[in-house]
């Protein structure tokens, strides 16, 4: 396993496929990344040499991109804002309903699930 960035990445799969498990990195971005390095689709983690992940990391560094705790705090201060201002989505947020304007007369199953005691 190569630890990248606070994450295991299994020696098995491809890179391509390997940098979306670091928190933050998508598909388009773990795209985007292998074009510009130049690997193959079908490049595996236990392929690369030691150049090629100090390469990874500098990419990664040099798109400026947030990820993992540091997108974790973003997006719970975010949520905490959102009901700290006591917006509509963080009523919601808090009462366990539907954020995104769904119906709850019949649906809203999984919003709903933790209420129940």
């Amino acid at each position: 396993m190569l630890y990248l960035l606070e994450t295991n990445l299994p020696e098995n799969k491809s890179v391509l496929f390997a940098l979306t498990y670091i928190y933050g990195v998508g598909n388009s971005t773990a795209c985007r990344i292998c074009k510009k390095l130049g690997f193959s689709t079908n490049l595996k983690i236990k392929d690369l040499t030691q150049e090629q992940t100090v390469e990874i990391l500098q990419i990664i560094d040099s798109m400026d991109l947030v990820l993992n705790n540091e997108l974790k705090k973003l997006r719970s201060l975010s949520l905490k804002n959102l009901i700290q201002i006591k917006s509509y989505r963080g009523l919601r947020r808090v009462r366990g309903l539907p954020v995104r304007g769904q119906r709850t007369h019949t649906n809203a199953k999984s919003a709903r699930k933790g209420r129940r005691s």
